[in-house]
């Protein structure tokens, strides 16, 4: 019988903030760690209990590339959570520092060929022996940009969230083109094209979660990423101006200028949509009904923004069933379409 507080009572289900004391830097010593076979159940259990929009995990995902799938997304689960989950206090902040320190270290490990006893990090072992391309480069990123959350709570510029969202969002697409047999640019220059049009998507993506979460950022976790110098210009907006417009709530008098302001940034972001529109039509097939559909999701948020008018610190737009339903039903045509091709490629696979 399994004890309580041992690796295999980890539930896919329990936050992982909640999993430090099982699994976290200062977990007991001797508790037998889960078997790959095991962690892989546990990263495809994340996978497909916790998502908003669309699962990462869905039969769109080619069969060979599933558990890698699964692993990344674990990866990033988890290094949201030790970001995210602590609180918005100074002493919360810099909790999350020492936990995001401590998930550096296991990644290195697991790069470098050192011990790890976490299941996240066995099974993406094996996603790393299986692509030979895949490197560290991209993880290390994603934990910039979750080490930059806990420092920076402010942006003035859209330069500035630009060059966050290289580190935010940009990573997570060239993990899935490397996983797809793209390799990236600096080993095949022939990638670069397919790299900057996946960089414009998840750019793209960052930046419509902003522009829809502008009061939960806000509120939860006192973040602003709406900066006060939009791309093309002063947006009117100001930290202080969206603490006062949320506190004197539905006011008319707000909504103008913010609504005015927000639009540039939406006008900004679908260009950027745009940019990469065309990435599936240009990867492997295996994988490109799923980032047609991300990137398609991404635009149907952004519609639902314009729908209501912009003025997201006031309400949050979301897709209902139907819609969800419908950009599937499109995404699995697109497969059905494609045919098999090069579907599951391993191409530049170790």
């Amino acid at each position: 019988m399994t004890e309580i507080g041992t690796p295999a009572a980890l539930d896919p289900r329990t936050p992982p903030i909640e999993l430090l004391g099982v699994v976290g830097p200062d977990a007991p010593a001797g508790a037998e760690p889960l078997s790959e076979e095991e962690s892989l159940a546990y990263c495809h259990g994340l996978a497909t209990t916790h998502y908003e929009n669309f699962s990462v995990l869905s039969s769109l995902v080619p069969k060979g590339l599933r558990d890698d799938f699964a692993a990344v997304y674990a990866f990033c689960r988890w290094a949201d959570d030790l970001g995210d989950e602590t609180g918005n206090t100074p002493e919360a902040r810099a909790q999350s520092e020492r936990l995001l320190g401590w998930w550096r270290g296991e990644l290195d490990a697991c790069f470098g060929d050192g011990p790890t006893r976490h299941p996240v990090f066995v099974a993406l072992r094996r996603t790393r022996m299986r692509h030979r391309f895949l490197g560290p480069r991209p993880f290390h990123d994603l934990i910039d940009a979750f080490v930059q959350d806990q420092r920076v709570t402010r942006y003035r510029t859209w330069d500035q969230v630009l060059d966050y969202c290289t580190r935010s969002a940009n990573p997570v697409g060239r993990i899935v083109l490397t996983l797809a047999g793209h390799a990236p640019p600096e080993h095949d220059p022939r990638s670069a094209l397919l790299y900057a049009k996946s960089d414009a998507t998840c750019t793209a993506l960052q930046l419509i979660n902003f522009w829809q979460d502008v009061r939960r950022d806000l509120v939860e976790r006192d973040r602003i990423y709406v900066p006060e110098m939009g791309p093309d210009g002063p947006t009117g907006i100001t930290p202080e101006m969206l603490r006062e417009w949320l506190e004197q709530g539905d006011d008319p008098r707000a909504r103008v200028p913010y609504i005015r302001g927000v639009r540039r940034l939406v006008d900004r972001t679908e260009l950027l949509f745009a940019e990469g529109r065309d990435l599936p039509e240009l990867i492997d097939p295996g994988v490109a009904p799923v980032v047609w559909l991300f990137g398609a999701g991404g635009e149907a948020i952004l519609s639902a923004v314009r729908g209501m008018g912009c003025a997201t610190l006031w309400g949050r737009p979301r897709l209902s069933r139907v819609e969800k339903g419908m950009l599937v039903a499109r995404a699995w045509w697109r497969s059905v379409r494609g045919g098999s091709g090069r579907q599951g490629r391993q191409s530049g696979a170790g």
